[in-house]
């Protein structure tokens, strides 16, 4: 049969539809559980909220690289699970359609999403990593603009506290002003203006105006009885924080793309730290993209339910398998870069033994006449629910007894 067949492009749309969901509902569960700490992060070191959406940009690499492959998974599985389900999955394998040519559209699929995530883990993501670190750099240094916060004392060049009763024209145009300053001769002064406002300044551009309009001085010199002024427009200087400028990339290995990755791993220059992180970085990379392969066999070993059963269980053995591998990867590579275990071995080697019960399973259900890689665990599911039905009916009987004793 032609690539382009209308059976091709049924099992694509089966493919694509739940596949595209999952890797957007993935990545937005991925994503809003990071945007409530972003938020409370760019809040309290006072800078603009649009950063927090920058910061959330800079992490959608990271989450993509795992929301694909369980999109890819899941898209699969539940595509062969409704051809399964309405019976269709007997008649093509009636009319000789072996599972190998049922598998070529998600295997053409597989391929582009290969590809996609190889830029994303060995390109995109060292640098999106990079990016976020200097954004979180420039909220702490205040590069990104720091915000005066209502009701609040606010510490400027260490030498002022202000406060503001309120804030408009995005904290340009200030009310309620009380400002206390300590000058470099040691004087103490306590400033109070209705309203004040920022203005820049093009002779200095480290050093603000701050212009206030109807307010008092209070002056307190050393040895000296107080002063106070009275004042209708007076134009406070405030010299800005020096700026420090962020890192280099490549501090971690997390930061390193493809080439630097193989340079410094094999590298004799290298330091052994820096070549077992490396090393361990560049093998967690290639098994989690490699594994990619074998997502599209996983998902039909699992679609299929026992004949005359609608069990969802193959889904729930399906996402706790990906995402555990996912963790037992992340756990062997920080091993590696401690130099405790060889990275080859604990990476490729949980590698080895799920791909070898992935090829089992899908064995059994596509050679093995009536085979179930979970049957087993299918059959002891259905007793389990069998016998969490036999202890609530009783409770159900005795509830509906009383109901209808009360009525």
């Amino acid at each position: 049969m032609p690539f382009n067949s209308r059976l091709d492009r049924y099992i694509f749309r089966l493919t694509i539809v739940p596949l595209l969901g999952v890797f957007v509902l993935a990545a937005s569960l991925l994503v809003l559980d990071q945007m409530l700490r972003l938020f409370r992060f760019v809040t309290t070191e006072g800078g603009p909220v649009g950063v927090v959406f920058q910061m959330l940009g800079a992490l959608l690499p990271d989450y993509a690289s795992l929301a694909i492959p369980l999109g890819l998974l899941l898209g699969t599985l539940f595509a062969f699970r409704q051809l399964a389900l309405s019976s269709e999955l007997d008649v093509m394998r009636a009319v000789g359609l072996s599972y190998t040519r049922l598998l070529r559209v998600p295997y053409a699929i597989t391929i582009v999403l290969m590809a996609i995530n190889a830029a994303l883990v060995f390109y995109i993501q060292p640098v999106s990593k990079y990016y976020y670190e200097e954004l979180q750099f420039d909220l702490r240094s205040g590069a990104l603009g720091a915000s005066i916060k209502v009701g609040e004392f606010t510490t400027l060049a260490d030498r002022m506290a202000l406060r503001i009763e309120s804030s408009e024209d995005s904290g340009r145009q200030l009310e309620g002003i009380f400002a206390r300053i300590v000058t470099e001769d040691g004087q103490v002064l306590s400033i109070s203006a209705r309203e004040g406002r920022f203005l820049s300044t093009n002779d200095d551009p480290d050093t603000i105006i701050l212009r206030l309009s109807d307010g008092t001085i209070v002056q307190d010199p050393a040895g000296q009885s107080p002063r106070v002024l009275s004042f209708s427009m007076h134009d406070l200087p405030i010299d800005l924080p020096t700026i420090q400028s962020f890192r280099q990339r490549g501090e971690g290995e997390a930061e390193y793309i493809l080439p630097e990755l193989l340079r410094i791993g094999w590298s004799d220059s290298s330091s052994e730290t820096q070549r077992n992180a490396s090393q361990a970085s560049f093998n967690y990379r290639m098994v989690e993209l490699a594994m990619m392969l074998f997502m599209p066999l996983l998902a039909v070993a699992l679609a299929i339910p026992p004949k005359r059963s609608t069990s969802a269980l193959g889904v729930f053995v399906a996402v706790v398998l990906v995402v555990a591998y996912h963790k037992v990867n992340q756990y062997m590579q920080d091993f590696a870069a401690l130099g405790r275990i060889d990275p080859v071995l604990g990476l490729w080697g949980p590698f080895a033994v799920l791909v070898g019960l992935i090829l089992w399973w899908f064995w059994q259900i596509a050679y093995m006449p009536g085979g179930q890689p979970i049957g087993a665990l299918e059959n002891a599911f259905a007793k389990i629910l069998k016998r969490i039905g036999r202890i609530l009916r009783p409770r159900r009987r005795a509830d509906a007894y009383r109901a209808e004793q009360a009525s």
